[in-house]
């Protein structure tokens, strides 16, 4: 598999990550032994870039990993987010505290001595960028983590700031077909930076992947219950949609969900999709993306199918811990 340089890094890594969100229990049940497999196997396809947060699974996740990896660390690009915590009330994401407290017990689950790259994963609305992005540069002082990172709730204006204090070598927030947001001045704010962009739920955390096509499908205790997105009719127009995509999938022979995730590989930044995958079958359906060559014709198709704001249901609601 071809690498590409993640932002301004000696980082090398796939064109594609895998995201571990779903392998502790947020999109319903999983198991631990398919788990790990489809990590190894994501390593064997050349998918080096994981992707992990100290919240998921309350520790879960990150201990699922250093299982996969034990003896592979030199295979593997860690990218950690921080999570988020509750304080009187409060969402807390970018204290001093927080952002140690996170970085030193994920080193710890994970069974390694220094993360490749540490997220923040949430702008903190209290807490000034500047005194966020100094504590994790501290981080990078101490050889706990090589480069750090910013996800959701930032903006062009916040990116700059935080490069006045240290260079934040990636930005992660949600990008499909269905959530264009970054398309207002996030992609671009990247570009000049020469920052990654690394678009997680890039299949429409479920919907882009043509296995759901009504709320009935969503298994129990799923938090995709509370999406806008798949709420009784919403999810009938964003499915809609998807058969739309899925006649021009069928004609390039191939899985809607692997032409939602070429389509993003398209798009200029780079854009690196980290969709979340629990299992080796949908991880290779995932991968395969990679070799779909879609033409000018093509992608005007697409987006005359699903333009910007075409989806049904709100964006910026938290269905998921970060």
């Amino acid at each position: 598999m071809k690498r590409i340089k993640f932002g301004p890094t000696d980082l090398l890594v796939s064109p594609i990550g895998l995201g571990c969100m779903s392998m502790s229990g947020c999109y319903g049940q999983q198991d631990d032994d398919e788990c790990i497999a489809t990590i190894r196997r994501a390593l064997e396809l050349g998918v080096n870039l994981l992707d992990t947060s100290y919240n998921y699974g309350e520790g879960h996740n990150q201990a699922l990993i250093a299982k996969a990896i034990k003896g592979r660390r030199d295979e593997v690009v860690i990218h950690s987010k921080t999570g988020t915590t509750r304080v009187s009330g409060k969402r807390v994401s970018g204290t001093p505290e927080h952002l140690r407290k996170t970085c030193e017990t994920s080193l710890q689950r994970l069974g390694i001595d220094c993360l490749d790259v540490l997220c923040m994963s949430r702008v903190d609305p209290v807490v000034p960028i500047e005194e966020s992005v100094g504590a994790m540069a501290q981080l990078v002082k101490e050889g706990k983590t090589r480069h750090i990172a910013i996800s959701k709730d930032a903006s062009p204006e916040l990116i700059g700031r935080a490069w006045r204090v240290h260079p934040v070598v990636s930005l992660q927030d949600e990008y499909s077909l269905f959530i264009r947001n970054p398309e207002g001045g996030l992609l671009a704010a990247c570009r000049r930076q020469g920052m990654a962009f690394m678009a997680f739920a890039p299949l429409g955390r479920g919907i882009l992947s043509g296995r759901y096509r009504s709320v009935a499908d969503v298994p129990a205790g799923d938090r995709r219950h509370r999406d806008p997105r798949y709420q009784p009719g919403n999810i009938e127009h964003n499915v809609s949609i998807v058969h739309k995509l899925e006649k021009l999938a069928a004609e390039k022979g191939i899985p809607v969900a692997t032409l939602a995730l070429a389509w993003l590989m398209k798009r200029e930044g780079p854009v690196i999709p980290i969709p979340s995958s629990k299992s080796r079958d949908h991880l290779e359906q995932n991968v395969a993306a990679m070799d779909v060559d879609l033409s000018a014709e093509d992608l005007a198709r697409i987006e005359s199918i699903c333009p910007p704001g075409a989806a049904a249901g709100r964006s910026d609601i938290v269905t998921h811990k970060v």
